[in-house]
């Protein structure tokens, strides 16, 4: 085939431009409407999503419990509004054991811990710690102040709830991967309340100097 007879297409006579520059164009071209797509979307989602203030949430309802654990609140703790299940509460002066959930998990986590704690005779209390689930009054705000979740403060948390059930001391404080932390500072900061300390799926824990072994006391 001679050169006459191809076909011959030229770029220059359709008034487009270089080849280059017609894939650059191509490629803003495409890159725009996929970014406003994108922004689109973005704002569809944003418009979509349900803010939910957990502080309006009762209590679990019987249904969602196994008999003989309950859910309630307890007001004024630190300045939270403590979500807290127990069990072994019908009877008075039992031994109190504190049950520490880890992330991401709940007090509902130990649902089927408490109910052999308190065949044990004991009181069996599971919070939902700070920033989750249904406990209220922390700084919910993106960009919010999030000294209030140091380990210290958690400690105070703790130790307001087991005062405001009327406890001047536990028989145990028990941690569950980041509970776990929280349990260890709570027997270092106050020892004269959280009388021992142990921790599920963590084996040492640091605070300050003292190294602490979950599984068997202060190192």
């Amino acid at each position: 085939m001679s050169d006459r007879s191809r076909p011959y297409f030229s770029v220059q006579k359709i008034g487009v431009g270089t080849p280059d520059l017609i894939r650059r164009r191509l490629c803003l071209t495409v890159s725009a409407a996929a970014i406003g797509g994108f922004g689109l979307a973005q704002s569809a989602a944003r418009a979509a999503i349900v803010r939910l203030d957990v502080g309006k949430l009762p209590p679990y309802s019987n249904s969602t419990l196994p008999a003989g654990i309950r859910s309630r609140i307890v007001n004024n703790i630190n300045g939270l509004a403590i979500h807290m299940l127990e069990a072994g509460f019908e009877t008075k002066g039992r031994p109190c054991i504190l049950l520490l959930h880890g992330f991401p998990e709940l007090a509902y986590s130990w649902r089927k811990v408490m109910l052999p704690l308190a065949a044990a005779g004991y009181h069996a209390v599971a919070p939902d710690q700070r920033g989750y689930g249904r406990t209220a009054g922390w700084d919910a705000a993106y960009d919010g102040d999030l000294d209030s979740f140091r380990l210290p403060n958690l400690v105070r948390d703790a130790l307001g709830l087991v005062s405001a059930l009327g406890y001047r001391s536990v028989a145990a404080v028990v941690g569950h991967d980041f509970g776990s932390p929280v349990a260890a500072y709570c027997a270092v900061i106050r020892p004269d309340v959280f009388q021992s300390v142990a921790g599920c799926d963590s084996k040492r824990c640091r605070v300050g100097s003292v190294w602490i072994d979950l599984a068997g006391g202060l190192g």
